[in-house]
């Protein structure tokens, strides 16, 4: 039903247009009445009108007044103009408003009919858009909670940053270039640091789990993750990384609120590991250090920061240089480890130069763990006695300069092994099924086929031929029929039919379109030109 408000100072006017509109529109209106300007908005402001037709000369506030008044607590609404003052300044007015249109008085039957019919319309049409767009809300809030999952187990799955984790972020519009990681524990109870009821909770899980979601997103813009047992994983996007105390305690203080209700609300035990805030690439270790305080709590909240200090690490102590070296490391980014390792080095050139057994001591301990990460990532050999020299090497050298070399070389060395075993790795399977698509072009190869044949998921062979090679698997399978079909052409000796048939193709036609498409023209014309 609509909802139409009719305002005129004169009596005589509004049962006029109330005859009219219950002639022509029955039951299909919803009709009220006001005859000063203060009374229409007034009228507005409880009924909510979906159209007003109103005079704009009325006691006290005019009808331009009074639309700008409705506007701002009624903005759908749609505005119809009549007067027997025809000028152009009220005009201009109105449709600044917004104003759908403007009747003259005396105005006929049939032209307040007609405006009132392009109204309605009008009306109908925004309320099937609302309609669309409450349904599109609808369904992104039941698919959001999935696509929320699939970037937290992009985070977990993957101890580094990848391509994946950037397109959940722009599908949920994720903002800031840094983020942290609280991993959210539950039970029925807390008995020597640990909950109780550890198993149940994943069936319990099932009735709290959006009311959970609802308090998280209170009091943070967090990306929720499933539940796995009895911990969700959350994200919570930053603009910066925190660098003052009380950046943190505000944080902690936040956690704890958002635990305090949780347990209020959802009546069951709930702690919280929060870590540290670190660049969208690097977020795994923000997981790893969460973890670890969760364990280590003893309260509802534990920061890692505070667990951290408590374990009296050395005050200005490079750890996020250290850690940011390790994750290139593990990434296989020769570069960065480099530029992290200059980082740690200046350090300690700065603050420990006259301290050269120290310095060889940490640089052993840096390489040791590095070709330790190298032996698991990058399948780097090892061997008892390949570390015979080193601690007659560094306990030899005199100078920092010299110690920096080794300490750079061997970092270099075990994160090239890193990256060469990734490379090696990629190009293996573009090897094996680049040879297999030259190989079947001619017949009707699928991309789950070639997966097979790579021994990789759809998937993952996707991603990694895409980044080996600069092209889709349809693109490069494109590509080699239409450089086959144009030798064919040139040779001049088959029909087009039979050149469509080698190069893959079954139906001539789409042949015809993909050839165009790729090459510019024709196969008839490329074998004519």
């Amino acid at each position: 039903m609509i909802k139409l408000l009719l305002a005129d100072d004169e009596g005589i006017v509004l049962e006029s247009l109330q005859r009219i509109v219950a002639k022509n529109f029955g039951d299909t209106c919803e009709v009220r009445t006001a005859k000063t300007g203060r009374a229409v908005i007034e009228v507005a402001e409880e009924f909510r009108p979906d159209i007003a037709m109103m005079d704009i000369q009325m006691p006290g506030i005019n009808g331009i007044e009074a639309i700008e008044e409705i506007k701002t607590f009624c903005p759908r609404t749609c505005f119809i103009i009549m007067s027997a003052y025809d000028t152009f300044d009220y005009a201009k007015k109105a449709m600044s408003l917004g104003v759908m249109d403007f009747i003259t008085k005396p105005a006929n039957t049939s032209r307040i009919v007609s405006v009132l019919e392009k109204a309605m319309e009008e009306v109908r049409r925004q309320q099937r858009r609302w309609e669309k767009s409450l349904e599109y809300k609808e369904k992104l809030e039941a698919v959001v909670p999935i696509i929320e999952s699939g970037m937290i187990y992009s985070i977990l799955f993957q101890d580094n940053y990848s391509g994946d984790t950037e397109r959940f972020r722009e599908l949920l519009d994720i903002p800031g270039d840094y983020g942290m990681i609280l991993v959210i524990e539950v039970g029925d109870a807390i008995e020597n640091r640990k909950m109780t009821n550890v198993v149940g909770m994943s069936v319990k899980a099932q009735k709290f789990y959006d009311e959970f979601r609802q308090i998280v997103k209170e009091f943070f813009p967090a990306t929720v993750g499933p539940v796995m047992t009895n911990k969700i994983v959350v994200y919570v996007p930053a603009a910066a990384p925190e660098k003052e105390y009380n950046e943190r305690v505000k944080i902690i203080e936040k956690t704890d609120n958002m635990i305090q209700k949780l347990i209020s609300r959802i009546e069951l035990q709930f702690r919280a590991g929060v870590g540290s805030i670190r660049p969208v690439d690097d977020i795994y270790p923000s997981y790893q250090e969460a973890c670890l305080a969760l364990k280590k709590a003893e309260g509802t909240v534990m920061h890692i920061n505070d667990l951290v200090a408590a374990q009296d690490v050395e005050e200005n102590y490079p750890m996020e240089t250290e850690n940011a070296m390790y994750a290139a490391l593990k990434r296989g980014d020769v570069s960065k480890t480099l530029e992290e390792a200059a980082q740690f080095f200046d350090w300690m050139q700065k603050n420990y130069a006259s301290c050269l057994d120290d310095v060889r001591l940490k640089v052993l301990e840096l390489v040791m763990y590095a070709e330790r990460i190298a032996f698991y990532e990058g399948g780097m050999s090892y061997h008892f006695r390949d570390r015979t020299n080193y601690l007659a090497t560094v306990t030899g050298f005199t100078t920092m300069d010299q110690l920096q070399s080794w300490f750079v070389d061997y970092m270099k060395a075990a994160a090239e092994i890193i990256h060469a075993k990734a490379s090696e790795k990629y190009s293996d399977i573009v090897a094996n099924a680049r040879d297999y698509i030259g190989n079947n072009f001619q017949k009707d190869v699928s991309l789950d086929e070639v997966s097979r044949v790579a021994n990789v998921s759809p998937y993952y062979f996707s991603k990694v031929f895409k980044e080996e090679t600069g092209e889709t698997f349809v693109e490069y399978l494109t590509g080699l029929r239409m450089e086959h079909a144009k030798n064919l052409l040139r040779e001049k000796e088959k029909s087009i039919k039979q050149i469509c048939v080698e190069s893959g193709y079954s139906d001539p036609n789409y042949f015809s379109r993909i050839f165009k498409k790729t090459v510019g023209v024709t196969p008839s014309e490329y074998r004519e030109g």
